[in-house]
């Protein structure tokens, strides 16, 4: 059932409900876990706004994994500000080790872009990327992840931990732009 929410002075209308959302986590964890069985990933989760995706996934796995965190930002209001911000660092042994970057959205793909060869310097054994969301429309950047729960247009999303000037993250499904 759609229903709008307001956030600040936007008005947002539900996009994708929270059981829609929560088959998509079962099913994206059940494929990490086949494809890292015995492995042990570090799941490392780009702040702020992966946080609950992060936390989903990282409960839904059935393989042992750990979890990290990263704060990055590139967004002021609805758009990109075109510059990634490292606010919080990685101090993770990443030497020979499978890693999963944890993201809430790939869309001009520029805070993955910029935070990639950090993590390509560090040597670990691989690397793949998770996201919640991704918008092929509006990616600028050569950056693919290898588990997407929700292909979308490019359109300006808030819940499921996606903010609009900080605020609608605790919203339990995703909502749109009206």
């Amino acid at each position: 059932m759609k229903k709008d929410v307001v956030v600040l002075d936007k008005t947002f209308t539900t996009f994708i409900g929270r059981d829609e959302i929560q088959t998509r986590i079962a099913e994206v964890a059940s494929q990490i876990s086949k494809d890292y069985a015995g492995k042990n990933p570090l799941m490392i989760a780009i702040l702020n706004g992966s946080f609950i995706f992060a936390a989903d996934i990282f409960r839904a796995l059935s393989i042992e994994a750990g979890i990290s965190f990263v704060k990055l930002a590139s967004y002021k209001g609805t758009t990109s500000t075109g510059n990634v911000v490292t606010a919080i660092g990685l101090d993770e042994n990443l030497k020979d080790r499978h890693v999963i970057i944890v993201e809430d959205i790939i869309d001009t793909g520029k805070t993955l872009s910029a935070f990639l060869p950090e993590i390509y310097q560090r040597a670990p054994a691989s690397v793949k990327i998770a996201t919640f969301l991704s918008k092929p429309d509006a990616l600028q950047y050569d950056v693919k992840a290898d588990y997407t729960a929700f292909e979308i247009e490019n359109k300006f999303v808030v819940g499921y931990g996606l903010d609009y000037d900080g605020y609608g993250r605790n919203l339990p499904d995703l909502y749109v732009l009206s």
